[in-house]
């Protein structure tokens, strides 16, 4: 956002490039603690007698050592296809959002209305893109299979045979089990995300009123600390959603009864570090990158006055 909160959005065009290259790039550098965290979350160290929860970094070396390093990467093939359109589809609905709540005297949106562009676009991002692609992430990233001994067939060999066989044994719908808990966990992330990065960017101006730009490092610094805030603000919703994406269908039970029984069972032995662990910096690389691409962009612009950009 500029420092006025007044500057007309970019063209959608720059919203897909800038935002695809910022997104691919969070993915490739933090796939392997996205990995952790989904095996974190789903673990059952801690609660099964004489066992002791494992942290991050343990969690992390049982993989490698298990399953060699590029276990790490699994399920990435799903996340790079879903970044493009789900990064497109962030920025651009938040622009819009953002735009229809300003102040049509001023063209400021105040905080409150801020936080609900960020809302609002969370939900959008969530039935659009993020739910099936995170479906069949974790599917993928559950499994724990062997990269290395080519005998040890996986239920699911990629990205695109998870797709097919969750549809084929389960029906299209299952690609949107826990949608709601998605939509409720993207809305609260993007809500608190888009708010704490627009107000900590302004007053990172307001000390430095002779910048235009701040430094990459500053985008990155401030990108870390609001993308925590999402996980400290929903981090239960986050491993109930994962836990309820990797579990198939049940006959004769309903979502509300597989939410319950879920929740239960994780509600002594639960905590936010893994998501803080995997969404901060994947937030910090997302606004550093993004700034920068998109600045490049404008540069090369001939008319740059004809596509601006409002974060």
């Amino acid at each position: 956002m500029s420092r006025n909160g007044d500057k007309k959005p970019v063209g959608f065009a720059t919203h897909i490039t800038a935002g695809g290259i910022a997104g691919a790039m969070e993915a490739i550098c933090c796939q392997p603690l996205d990995t952790i965290k989904v095996r974190m979350q789903l673990s059952k160290s801690g609660i099964a007698p004489g066992t002791k929860p494992r942290g991050f970094l343990a969690t992390g070396l049982m993989i490698v050592r298990r399953e060699t390093p590029l276990a790490l990467y699994k399920g990435l093939g799903a996340v790079l296809s879903g970044i493009v359109p789900k990064m497109a589809i962030r920025f651009a609905s938040f622009e819009t959002y953002k735009e229809w709540l300003a102040d049509k005297s001023t063209g400021n949106t105040r905080v409150g209305n801020i936080f609900i562009a960020g809302l609002a676009a969370g939900t959008t991002e969530a039935i659009a893109v993020v739910c099936p692609m995170e479906v069949v992430k974790i599917r993928l990233q559950a499994q724990q299979h062997s990269l290395a001994d080519p005998l040890e067939a996986p239920r699911y060999r990629n990205a695109g045979h998870a797709v097919y066989t969750i549809i084929r044994e389960e029906g299209f719908s299952a690609l949107y089990r826990g949608v709601s808990l998605t939509a409720l966990r993207q809305a609260t992330n993007q809500g608190a995300n888009f708010t704490a990065y627009q107000e900590l960017k302004k007053l990172a101006h307001t000390y430095q009123p002779d910048l235009k730009d701040l430094p990459s490092y500053q985008h990155m610094v401030i990108g870390l600390i609001s993308g925590a805030m999402g996980p400290f603000s929903n981090a239960p919703i986050d491993t109930i959603k994962t836990r309820l994406q990797k579990a198939t269908y049940e006959p004769g039970t309903t979502a509300f009864q597989r939410i319950a029984a879920i929740a239960k069972d994780m509600w002594k032995q639960e905590g936010i570090t893994p998501r803080v662990l995997r969404v901060a910096p994947g937030q910090a690389i997302v606004f550093a990158v993004y700034e920068k691409v998109r600045g490049i962009i404008e540069t090369m612009k001939v008319s740059p006055s004809q596509d601006r950009y409002s974060e």
